[in-house]
This record gives C-alpha cells, sequence and structure tokens, in this order.
C-alpha cells in the first residue's frame, strides 16, 4: 500500500516536472508533438524504474557509511557516499545507453524524432534528481522502485499533457509576442499551478 502511495505521490504531488522543474530541457523541447513525447515519456519511466532501484542497491551496499561490512571488520568504517553523484550518473548513462540501443532497433522512426534529446536523458536533472530524493528519503527497495515508476510516469502525463496543449495551439490565433516558447512557458507555468491543487491530498 505505502508503494502505491509513493507511485501516486510521484505522479500528482511530488510531480519532478510540475513540482520542482527537474528535465525542463528535454520536457519544452521534446513536447511539440504527442507521437515524440510519448516515446519520450515511455523512455523515462523505463529508464528511471530501473536506475533508481540499481542505485538504491549500489548505495546500500557499497557506497553507504559500514555498507562494507560484508568484506571483513577492517572495512566497517568506510563510508563512500562521496561517490555518489558519479556512480548514479554512470549507472543512468549506462541505462540509457541501453535504452537508445533498443529504440533504434524496435522504431527507427521514433530514434530520429528524439534525436540528441535520447541520450540527453542521461544528463536529465530528474534522472539524477530522482535517484538523489530516493537516498534524501530513505526508501526501502520496494519503496524505491515504486518512486522511480511514480516519478517517471508522472514526467511522462505532464509531457504529454503540454504536447497535445501545443498540437492544438496550431490552429490557434496566437498573439506574435507569445508564439512559440513564450508561450509554452506561460502554460507550463498554468499547469504547474493546477497540480499544486494536489499538495493538500492526505493518501
Amino acid at each position: 500500500m505505502e508503494a502505491l502511495n509513493i507511485v501516486i505521490r510521484g505522479i500528482f504531488i511530488d510531480n519532478m516536472i510540475f513540482a520542482y522543474f527537474l528535465g525542463m530541457c528535454s520536457f519544452l523541447a521534446v513536447s511539440k508533438k504527442v507521437s515524440t513525447a510519448f516515446g519520450l515519456g515511455l523512455a523515462v519511466i523505463f529508464v528511471l524504474t530501473i536506475t533508481v532501484p540499481v542505485n538504491w542497491i549500489i548505495n546500500e551496499n557499497i557506497l553507504k557509511e559500514g555498507s562494507l561490512a560484508w568484506m571483513g571488520s577492517a572495512y566497517e568504517t568506510i563510508d563512500l557516499t562521496f561517490m555518489q553523484f558519479i556512480i548514479f550518473i554512470a549507472v543512468i548513462a549506462a541505462i540509457v545507453q541501453l535504452v537508445e540501443m533498443i529504440i533504434e532497433k524496435v522504431s527507427p522512426a521514433l530514434y530520429g524524432s528524439l534525436g540528441i534529446f535520447l541520450p540527453l536523458i542521461a544528463v536529465n536533472c530528474a534522472i539524477l534528481g530522482s535517484a538523489l530524493f530516493m537516498v534524501q528519503r530513505d526508501y526501502t527497495l520496494v519503496e524505491a522502485t515504486a518512486y522511480g515508476f511514480g516519478s517517471g510516469s508522472g514526467f511522462f502525463f505532464a509531457i504529454i499533457a503540454l504536447a497535445a496543449i501545443r498540437e492544438k495551439l496550431k490552429y490557434s490565433n496566437v498573439p506574435d509576442g507569445l508564439r512559440g516558447l513564450g508561450l509554452t512557458m506561460l502554460i507550463t507555468g498554468l499547469m504547474g499551478i493546477a497540480f499544486k491543487s494536489f499538495i493538500g491530498i492526505v493518501l
């Protein structure tokens, strides 16, 4: 039940885009078409669902102080938490490379549409932010997996919603000064305010 609670919070309350504004680069750039946004959203869900629990395992069994005690008493005081950033990023980069190869093999058209933004998932701050939040909140492995899936799903729904709105705006009479990124930023801000209404919900 707690895992379900974390998933729901990751989508609506702790949404990476609308609550923390992490990962805005790819969010704004790839949200012009629903089909492209859909592909990137699925890729982010896949990457987060795998990398967050993998990073949890590495952090709990290698990086945390005393986690190397299984190697002997001489290793009980070793603390490698200063390596969290580089290790987490290395894991994320490896998983993103795997996702990139799978998409290129399964859907070359989607691979071409995503372009440079697919490998940029490796440096997407929403991906690293999820791993760091997981450590900060002291989740268990199941909770970390649920959080990864929930965060990815939150990104997915956010980018799909914005892409759908932007597609409709093509047929709207938008003032010259707001066309393009200006109106997109304005809509993102309004969506962020709307998502703030979920904060008071107690699950």
